[in-house]
């Protein structure tokens, strides 16, 4: 049984589809004493960083025993970001620390070129695959994912999928137990669906 976090900030509805339609049975807990049966764990999110406050101490003490346990956690968008130490769109607000380096804002010019670009990021892009891991197995280098993201993930060790707009940023994170991906795999197709059934692969 997998935990759908639901912490205010997340896309559920969409989430909820998309694990009916890869045969995952999930739940979402009342509080983080609930997370105790959980198989495996999901973060999603969209919007403010700022959101990512209501995961309190008792939700990180209660994520951390359950990856302790051997129980796979996955990250959705602003869920991805929270992995990490932090992000500068609320400074005061800490992630969960499980993957180095800060969260940024995307630029409003592209550094290479100079060229404006429009913030949020909003549609389709490719994913390029640095290295095999098995959140992409059988996805090919190339594919196309579903973003809609103002802020992004900066490239760390466990980075196995990053994409482009005016700078590169992790598009896919994977260490150990841990996993993230900033786009939206409920709204990413058959891509999306074949990266939520190797995650379920894992749990499982």
């Amino acid at each position: 049984m997998i935990a759908l976090v639901d912490y205010g900030a997340g896309n559920l509805t969409s989430v909820r589809k998309a694990l009916a339609a890869v045969g995952a049975e999930f739940y979402t807990p009342a509080g983080p004493a609930d997370l105790a049966q959980a198989a495996g764990v999901i973060v999603p999110g969209v919007g403010h960083f700022g959101s990512t406050r209501t995961l309190d101490q008792a939700w990180r003490h209660a994520m951390l025993e359950r990856l302790d346990a051997g129980r796979p956690l996955l990250g959705i968008c602003v869920g991805l970001q929270w992995l990490f130490a932090g992000s500068t769109e609320a400074p005061d607000v800490p992630g969960f620390g499980v993957c180095q380096g800060v969260c940024a804002r995307l630029p409003d010019v592209t550094p290479a070129t100079g060229a404006r670009q429009k913030v949020p990021h909003v549609g389709w892009n490719t994913l390029a695959l640095p290295r095999w891991s098995k959140l992409f197995a059988g996805v090919a280098d190339g594919s196309h994912v579903y973003f809609t993201h103002s802020y992004a993930a900066p490239l760390a060790r466990g980075t196995v999928a990053v994409s482009s707009y005016g700078v590169e940023f992790t598009a896919a994170v994977q260490d150990g137990l841990v996993s993230g991906v900033q786009f939206h795999p409920e709204k990413s197709g058959q891509v999306g669906l074949q990266v939520l059934r190797n995650w379920l692969a894992e749990v499982r």
